[in-house]
């Protein structure tokens, strides 16, 4: 696939962290990029900076999806790369100290916006995509990047919901690209490991650099830029499907 004012991209969560260091790399490849989140604010600000556009977007109602979607396309066209970088990280051990069991609201509101968000985007975007015309001679019709994360397989304590919905969203991976592989559309995951975003830094620098310890090599918190170099890459390289991809120095979580 060509990466240039030729293709347009949508990118969930893409007002901060992973998803804007995404927005700008594709942006400054030339493709045509619209910010969907929930932070009109940041949203609107790299939209402008970017010369993209912003589409407040609640990822986990399908309606509100719909309509993203809807303006994006009016303004760039259907889009051929979908990159979903929503979600929220929450942290609630199944059962406390205090013998209290995790919040079922607290767990249910994880998994719609982690997992049914990521898939209600996944979805109405291929259903566009799978109505396109082809963009090469292999019959390409699209790619959809997903983010799911090392707590996919090794969730610490407290990671119940969070490593559930990654979990789901890893797992979604190859029957998705099987399901839409008859239609050119191309499927993917990564899961990061421990990245310099705004959730991590803001904490304490010896909090930072004591998780940086963990990470085996390179011993630092990963880029959210070189999460974005991976995602080019994915759509650059044909034969990437159905794989989930770990981003991680090599990390593999304690159980705290």
């Amino acid at each position: 696939m060509r990466l240039d004012n030729s293709v347009s991209a949508i990118i969930t969560g893409g007002a901060s962290g992973l998803g804007a260091a995404c927005a700008r790399k594709f942006a400054n490849l030339g493709v045509k990029v619209a910010i969907l989140d929930m932070n009109e604010n940041r949203g609107a600000a790299l939209a402008t900076e970017i010369n993209g556009i912003f589409v407040q977007t609640d990822v986990s109602d399908a309606q509100s999806v719909a309509t993203a979607l809807a303006s994006s396309r009016k303004a760039h066209g259907q889009e051929r790369i979908c990159i979903n970088c929503a979600g929220i990280a929450t942290s609630s051990k199944t059962v406390d100290r205090d013998g209290y069991c995790h919040d079922a609201a607290a767990f249910t509101q994880t998994i719609q916006i982690n997992l049914i968000g990521t898939f209600n985007v996944a979805s109405q975007s291929a259903a566009g995509m799978a109505a396109a015309d082809t963009l090469d001679t292999d019959g390409t019709r699209g790619v959809i990047i997903n983010t799911a994360s090392v707590a996919a397989f090794d969730g610490q304590m407290g990671q119940t919901a969070y490593a559930a919905s990654k979990g789901g969203v890893a797992a979604m991976t190859l029957p998705m690209a099987r399901d839409l592989s008859r239609s050119g559309i191309r499927v993917m995951a990564i899961a990061p490991g421990l990245f310099q975003t705004p959730m991590l830094a803001g904490l304490p620098l010896e909090v930072q650099d004591s998780l940086a310890a963990q990470i085996p090599f390179p011993q630092r918190l990963g880029d959210p830029f070189e999460f974005a170099a991976l995602a080019q890459h994915i759509v650059e390289n044909q034969l990437l499907n159905g794989e989930v991809i770990r981003l991680d120095g090599a990390i593999r979580m304690a159980p705290r």
